[in-house]
Order: C-alpha cells, then structure tokens, then sequence
C-alpha cells in the first residue's frame, strides 16, 4: 500500500485555547497514523472492499468507526464502510442513539435484533461470567450479517491493551502464549475479521472519545460484572504503566518479536532435530546482552554472585 495511509493530512479545527486544539490535533494525527500503519502492516484493508464496521455504542466501537472514516477520505485505494450493531434487547437499550447518530453521519448502517440477551441470562448462572457465551453468540450473528450485507472485512474495535489484557488471560488462565491477532481467518474459513486499532492505546481512545462526545451506551451485561478476569488484568496493566513507564510499549513490541527456538513449544520448533551445524545463529543464545545488562536496583532485591 503507498504511504498517503500514514501522511499527516488531518487539520484542526480552530479553537480558543491553542494548548487544547495543539493536543486534540496530535491525538488526531497519532489515532490516524497508529491505525494506517496497522492496515499496511497486515494488508488490512483492500480495494473494493467493503468493510463491516461492528459498533457497540462503546468508545472503542465509535472510535473505530470514527477514526476509518478519516482514513477513508484519504487512503490511495477505494473501500467502502456499512455501520451494523447488534441490538440484543438489553432492558433499557436505548435503541434510538445509534441510528440517529449514523444517520447524521449520512453513513449505510444495519440494526440486527436479537435478543441474546435473554439467552444468556437464561443459560448463565447468576454471578457467573456472561462473555463466553455473549460473544459466541454475537460472533455467529455479525458473521451471517456479513454475508447478507455482502462485506468482505469485519473491523472490531479492540486496541493495544485489549491485545495485551488478552495474551496475560490466556498465559495466566488458559496455559497458553496466545493473544488477539490483529487479522484472522474466522473458523469457517469464510469471513476476516480485522482490528485497525491494533496499535493504539486505551488511554488515548478514551481522549478520544470526550473530544468528540460520542454518546455512549453502557453495556449492562459484561460491562455491569464485578471481578472479572479481563478486569484484573486491564488493573495490572495499568498499574504497570504507572510503576514502570515503557512496559507496556515493551510487551506490546514482544508481541512482534517471538523467538520460537527460545520457547518450548516442539510443534511450533523441531528441538528434537537439533544438530551442530558449525554455524553461528542469527538469534544467538542468550535472552539479552549480558555485557550491558545492569542489574535493576529494587527493594529488597539481593544480587548474589554465581
């Protein structure tokens, strides 16, 4: 893809408080440019496409949205965007924002009814986790609209954090080293599904968000659950960030960098078939470089001699 993805062509608006517009307009042009690099890097986005965007009334959804419509005006290819969320007759939904809304964008959108939300209350005992089966049903359902509407791409609105929430969930609970691909494959083989908020983070969407005043619809299924799993992870990843400025960046860019050989995963590595070969490797044999490491000085931490 040619680079009119990734220029600076956003223009702000004039404001009052010129601290405020310089801001908002870096937080513009860093959403734009974080979301056209994560559609060259995975091929995201073709010509002709038509891209589904799932919408959920949350900030991430709106943000998605939002942010692809920017980029649609300018990118060097031709794609089309329809609007579709799925009204699962929460009670109390306020079923009419999100088509009053869409309609003032002058943007296709498609309301699905469907009442999941009966479902899982039926199926899931009180004080249990409702998101499992909630997504499973919500995915079986975008999945056939797409076909209906004809798109030929599905845009979730999970971010960096949502990617890094989900890899701890499956390491610390699920025994697993997987994560939230930004680009998949559904299991049928039939639909793909993109995320082109891959690499931006929560924090500025939330900015985001109040710059823009999105009329936010509260979830009242897993967003009205206490201690969730996904909870206690976006809770130590946020207190990471505020202890140890970086690590989340750091995570995020190990997420891009695996190392196979140095794992123990033998389907993913043929660790059996290792022979000497005489040849030096391009990855080494060392996790870092021992002659510039510094031990970190850490409460209570003693370095003993080996």
């Amino acid at each position: 893809m040619n680079t009119p993805w990734i220029e600076d062509e956003v223009q702000a608006a004039p404001r009052t408080d010129f601290r405020i517009e310089r801001e908002t307009h870096k937080l513009e042009k860093r959403l734009c440019r974080q979301m056209g690099q994560a559609i060259i890097d995975f091929n995201m986005i073709e010509e002709g496409d038509k891209v589904m965007v799932c919408l959920s009334g949350g900030k991430d959804s709106y943000g998605l949205l939002d942010i692809l419509l920017k980029m649609q005006a300018r990118a060097p290819i031709h794609f089309d965007i329809v609007a579709v969320n799925l009204d699962q007759k929460q009670p109390g939904f306020p079923e009419h924002i999100l088509p009053e809304y869409l309609t003032q964008l002058g943007i296709p959108f498609h309301i699905e009814n469907q009442d999941t939300y009966s479902i899982v209350t039926e199926k899931i005992a009180p004080g249990k986790t409702m998101c499992s089966l909630c997504s499973r049903l919500r995915r079986g359902i975008l999945y056939r609209v797409a076909d209906e509407l004809g798109a030929t791409k599905i845009a979730l609105g999970h971010h960096r954090d949502d990617m890094l929430q989900t890899f701890f969930l499956n390491m610390f609970f699920g025994g697993k080293l997987k994560g939230m691909p930004p680009k998949l494959v559904s299991d049928d083989g039939r639909h793909i599904v993109i995320r082109p908020l891959a690499y931006a983070a929560e924090k500025d969407l939330i900015r985001w968000a109040e710059h823009r005043q999105f009329p936010i619809i509260p979830c009242t299924l897993c967003g009205s659950q206490d201690n969730l799993q996904r909870q206690q992870m976006s809770a130590m990843l946020k207190e990471w960030e505020k202890k140890y400025p970086g690590r989340i960046e750091n995570m995020f860019s190990a997420l891009q960098n695996i190392v196979p050989s140095h794992l123990m995963d033998a389907k993913q590595y043929d660790f059996k078939g290792l022979k000497v070969t005489g040849v030096a490797s391009d990855d080494g044999d060392k996790a870092f470089d021992e002659d510039t490491f510094t031990v970190p000085t850490l409460p209570g931490l003693q370095v003993v001699p080996i």
